[in-house]
């Protein structure tokens, strides 16, 4: 289920940041240098339109997901997980009690002919 949220927030995302970039700018931030005045911001006309809506959408569909898979995830994470910058537990090398075995320091004899 995780992961078909995580596809689903992923194209939601996608569509959010392509509607945001396909909108037209206003220019001149709050309306200001438009020949329309003050008159036209924030009038039910230029807020109303299909791609301010679609926006809108998106954004609460993002928020959504993104609680949604805030709340699952909660409990994933083990006990020991939550500092990443705690050092891992040190392991010690097995102890061995047998001998190495032993070396052969000299070459056998050759063996002579009759």
């Amino acid at each position: 289920m995780t992961t078909a949220l995580l596809i689903l927030h992923f194209c939601v995302t996608i569509a959010l940041i392509g509607v945001v970039l396909i909108q037209r700018s206003e220019g001149g931030g709050l309306g200001i240098g438009n020949s329309q005045g003050m008159g036209a911001f924030m009038s039910g006309r230029g807020t109303a339109n299909l791609l301010t809506r679609t926006t809108a959408v998106l954004a609460g569909l993002f928020m959504l997901l993104s609680l949604l898979l805030a709340m699952l995830y909660k409990g994933g994470v083990s006990g020991a997980g939550h500092d990443i910058l705690a050092q891992p537990p040190v392991e010690s090398a097995p102890v061995t009690t047998s001998a190495p075995p032993a070396v052969q320091t000299q070459a056998p004899p050759a063996a002579t002919k009759p």
